[in-house]
């Protein structure tokens, strides 16, 4: 469908760093077909009025858990090993596949509604996490959650690989498909070696919790005389594209190496905060050129799906941690939230940046709000004063997925309806 975008504020990366041009967008074919003026002849379907909104690129969440919607304000105010092994992990043996997509489900449509367009995900079912983002228009990487100390290592590893061959580039070319085993201390050595070796033969990223609290490193310094990173170092793990989630309890030795290797890094400050796991130094990281995104990790652990929320908290809590209001600043953060992320999952090509010829991945924030206002810089306005409730639109691939606050793939209602009733079962003692 041809989509005109009109009289918006648009957000343009360039060498200078972030401008803003007033114009409009043309989309035709899922793509940005022109930004400024729409070209000669162009007959738009769909035009979207966007006088006093801003046209920027849709945010990317690069590490969550979509279906622990479910356990939403579920298991609260504890430490992550006790969170795990007393609460989470005893609910999720409960959980079926109708479960895992209806939780994923309304993870989507939080997404969608603060204006995230791609996210990366691990789980359990993950045949139904794709299945959800299918449905509903947004774009997505997805992953089985992988374990062997717990569970018939092999079948996993096998059921990523259908579930590689099943989903990836399906669904318009927006599903992509990751392996994920959950973290060094639910994995043994010959385990991680076999899934960084499944990941490589099929051409795909590594996606793994590392280094999130103080009590994994400690443990992997006792067990293996080294911290969690230069253990996975050592095994040959970084060898493939990883992406490693929270990377909090980091030393200077592990930044290098996760440098030297092209370690990707998710940063998840309102999770890591919630959990008392305290902050990952990201400045020193991006010092050393790593390339940092954001996610939000699960809504049992955070209890949101709202990127805008991540955006202000890595902002000010890298501006408290270096003691420098300089540090982190709006432009900077917002490249994490958007192109860094499309980096991360290897799409930059096809995403995060509004240029002529990628994907109409595209959100629209009214900037008209009390709590908005004045609006003396832009960039300033998106990380520290927006909200949810301030996205009006969401484009993916081209696709309206919501326009004027509005759900267009999604019934919401019965959505919440579904989820309660899984919700209630799972946690029934």
């Amino acid at each position: 469908m041809k989509i005109l975008v009109e009289k918006a504020n648009i957000m343009l990366f360039t060498a200078a760093g972030i401008e803003f041009v007033k114009g409009d967008i043309a989309i035709e074919g899922g793509k940005i077909k022109s930004i400024g003026k729409a070209p000669e002849g162009f007959t738009a379907v769909k035009k979207i009025d966007a006088r006093g909104m801003m046209a920027m690129p849709g945010l990317i969440n690069t590490h969550t858990h979509l279906p622990m919607s479910l356990l939403r304000n579920y298991a609260d105010d504890m430490p992550l090993m006790e969170w795990l092994e007393k609460k989470v992990w005893p609910v999720e043996a409960r959980l079926s596949e109708e479960d895992i997509y209806w939780g994923s489900m309304l993870s989507i449509a939080e997404l969608i509604m603060s204006g995230t367009t791609c996210f990366n995900d691990m789980y359990e079912f993950a045949d139904s996490v794709a299945q959800a983002a299918a449905d509903s228009g947004i774009r997505g990487f997805v992953a089985n959650t992988l374990f062997d100390r717990t569970r018939d290592g092999d079948r996993e590893l096998s059921k990523t690989a259908d579930l590689f061959h099943k989903w990836s580039k399906n669904a318009d070319g927006r599903i992509g498909v990751m392996v994920a085993p959950h973290a060094p201390y639910t994995c043994s050595d010959d385990y991680l070696i076999e899934a960084s070796k499944l990941a490589s033969e099929l051409g795909t990223g590594l996606h793994i919790h590392l280094s999130e609290s103080r009590s994994e490193v400690e443990e992997s310094i006792r067990r293996n005389k080294k911290t969690p990173v230069r253990h996975m170092q050592e095994l040959g793990i970084f060898e493939g594209r990883t992406l490693a989630a929270h990377c909090v309890h980091v030393t200077g030795e592990d930044i290098d190496l996760l440098s030297q290797n092209n370690v990707c890094v998710l940063n998840n400050p309102a999770s890591n905060l919630k959990l008392g796991n305290g902050f990952a130094p990201i400045e020193a990281m991006l010092q050393k050129g790593i390339c940092v995104s954001l996610g939000t990790d699960g809504a049992c652990s955070n209890n949101s799906q709202n990127m805008l929320e991540e955006m202000k908290l890595a902002a000010l809590i890298n501006k408290g941690i270096a003691e420098n209001p300089q540090a982190m600043g709006a432009e900077k953060v917002i490249k994490m939230a958007t192109l860094s992320g499309a980096k991360t999952l290897g799409i930059a090509g096809l995403t995060g940046s509004l240029e002529e010829g990628k994907a109409a991945d595209i959100i629209l924030v009214d900037m008209g709000a009390a709590h908005m206002q004045p609006v003396h810089n832009m960039s300033s306005a998106v990380v520290y004063s927006a909200q949810a409730v301030d996205v009006d639109t969401v484009i993916v691939n081209g696709k309206i997925l919501m326009e004027n606050r509005m759900l267009t793939t999604i019934n919401l209602e019965y959505i919440k309806k579904k989820v309660l009733e899984s919700a209630c079962r799972i946690t029934r003692v």
